[in-house]
């Protein structure tokens, strides 16, 4: 025979004999056929790691035997490894709070269990899903500790990415800080600022994210273990309800750390939105800088083109030889995503009632989506895009030399009225706003020439008393 047959709450079902999985995994992935995808790999290995960890509580509270805590611990080793993930078969978007997930987790390791004692896949008065891998747990205290383990493991990721690109900000912030270049405020000229200063603005507000992000792991390393159904412990060992959390930390090299409130850990969301909530700020920010960079390096004859974006492809099947700022862009779409999986999470935390909140598993499948694309989208824009910027130092100060904006330094000098005047003539007759000021005879070229000095324009130096009255 091809299959074996399998019980539970609903009747009997055949599974085929030699899956790993059995009839709660199978009826799930009938059931919840949504994404097309199966749950990530990194929350199956934060799965494993809690079951490993109360298998080993369990045994040594004296309540589970240690034949079998030992081969359930070995089935759970080869699942971190990488082994038998094609075996979690289940959506990761399901209803009923994550408990499909639960079980895929339960009947794999149970069923590699049983092999490893030297039964066949199926037999589970050998090793059984609930009463042996699942002992003293329910799914509503695994599943949110197993999203906060792969959110840590996930987020970390993305700090590091991030902070490859603060210090290749830096970099192009000291590389630039001798490029002059026109400031521009609601899209119209302002006064100059240097190239190195607007990338040094860029690393600040990076620099900021990251600081956020690594606060914000901190509510992730509170779980909700021991738990169970509802944050009362039911079927939960006193033993091991102070040993459970110190074992997991132990097994997963994560610092985790049992919530003072367990009713409250295992009622509310709101970890998870906070987390969401810094990592749209991020990709806010990321989306401005990239939406510069565009702007920036527009043309290359007709826009700003004031920096260079490194070529990576054809831009166009039609126009020949036309190259578009394609990692930017996918920035900017990185970020939009990211901007409405935190729109999700958020519902999905609101709508939670009373005991428990439903929603986790579309909240996982947001958050971890959004951790993913970050840290690789960071990626791509650091090697692809930012180590590679140039300056087009020529066009920069070409732009500021002809800009009325420069007017502003002047300003404090001839009032606001005349400068103002000076600068619809200036923009009337494409005349420069020196030659206009040395026309009539308002100031000395000496003295234009020290106030209209751009380097000084772009942080405190001169004051308008100390030339007015030397």
């Amino acid at each position: 025979m091809n299959y074996r047959l399998e019980s539970d709450s609903i009747g009997e079902k055949q599974v085929a004999k030699d899956a790993y999985y059995g009839v709660q995994s199978l009826r799930a992935a009938e059931n919840f056929k949504i994404t097309g995808l199966t749950i990530h790999k990194e929350f199956i290995k934060s799965l494993a790691e809690i079951k490993k960890a109360t298998a080993i509580t369990n045994n040594e509270v004296e309540l589970l035997d240690k034949n079998i805590e030992q081969a359930i611990i070995k089935a759970c080793d080869e699942i971190i490894e990488g082994k038998l993930h094609g075996e979690f078969i289940v959506d990761p978007i399901q209803g009923g709070a994550g408990t499909s997930m639960n079980m895929n987790a339960n009947e794999v390791i149970a069923n590699r269990a049983i092999e490893i004692l030297g039964g066949e896949k199926g037999d589970y008065g050998i090793v059984h899903p609930n009463d042996h891998v699942n002992y003293g747990q329910s799914t509503n205290d695994v599943i949110p500790t197993a999203g906060k383990m792969t959110s840590l493991r996930l987020l970390t990721k993305a700090i590091g990415e991030l902070t490859k690109l603060y210090e290749a900000l830096e970099e192009k912030s000291k590389e630039f800080d001798n490029v002059i270049k026109m400031g521009r405020t609601q899209m119209q000229d302002a006064v100059p600022i240097r190239l190195g200063q607007e990338f040094k603005a860029y690393s600040a507000v990076i620099k900021r994210d990251i600081l956020r992000l690594k606060k914000v792991t901190e509510e992730l390393k509170v779980v909700n273990m021991g738990g169970t159904a509802i944050g009362t412990g039911i079927n939960a060992d006193k033993e091991y309800l102070d040993k459970i959390v110190p074992n997991l930390s132990d097994v997963s090299g994560l610092e985790l750390k049992q919530a003072s409130d367990l009713i409250d850990a295992t009622q509310n969301l709101d970890g998870f939105v906070a987390v969401s909530s810094v990592i749209k700020t991020c990709a806010v920010n990321l989306s401005k800088i990239a939406n510069d960079l565009r702007l920036m390096s527009s043309g290359p004859r007709t826009g700003f083109g004031e920096i260079n974006l490194p070529e990576k492809q054809n831009g166009s099947s039609i126009m020949p030889g036309k190259i578009n700022p394609v990692i930017p862009e996918v920035i900017n779409q990185v970020a939009f995503n990211i901007i409405g999986n935190d729109i999700t999470i958020t519902m999905a935390a609101e709508a939670g009632q009373l005991e428990l909140n439903a929603f986790e598993p579309v909240i996982f499948y947001n958050l971890f989506q959004s951790m993913e694309t970050l840290a690789n989208g960071v990626s791509t824009f650091v090697e692809n895009c930012v180590l590679g910027i140039t300056a087009n130092e020529e066009r920069c100060k070409h732009l500021v030399d002809n800009s009325v904006g420069i007017i502003t330094a002047i300003c404090p000098h001839v009032g606001y009225k005349k400068a103002a005047k000076v600068a619809k003539t200036a923009i009337k007759t494409g005349e420069s706003v020196k030659e206009l000021i040395l026309k009539d005879g308002v100031l000395q070229e000496k003295e234009l020439d020290e106030i209209l000095n751009t380097v000084s324009m772009t942080e405190p130096g001169i004051s308008a008393k100390h030339l007015l009255h030397k």
